[in-house]
């Protein structure tokens, strides 16, 4: 009976696990999109010529948007799109 129930337990755990795994990649999937959008979208807006100010920071953001993307690491990739979206919004 108590070997039974471990090994409910265990299949149920190993079922929750593959589940949070399988929404884990999905949101990986989301942001490395976000992430490539981003960097599309702060190079859009340096070709449309801004101020010098909002230029340098557009290009900050877009040097470590590239540099994080290359590594993997969308979520910083995407701290670096969000702060292209405050310098263009000046």
């Amino acid at each position: 009976m108590r070997e039974r129930t471990l090994r409910i337990l265990l299949s149920a755990a190993l079922l929750a696990g593959a589940a949070t795994f399988a929404t884990l990649g999905s949101a990986l999937a989301d942001d490395a999109k976000d992430c490539s959008d981003g960097v599309a979208m702060i190079k859009a807006e340096i070709a449309k010529g801004p101020p010098k100010a909002t230029l340098d920071k557009l290009n900050k953001a877009l040097r470590g948007a590239q540099r994080e993307m290359g590594e993997g690491e969308y979520d910083e990739c995407l701290d670096f799109v969000g702060d292209a979206k405050k310098a263009i919004k000046g």
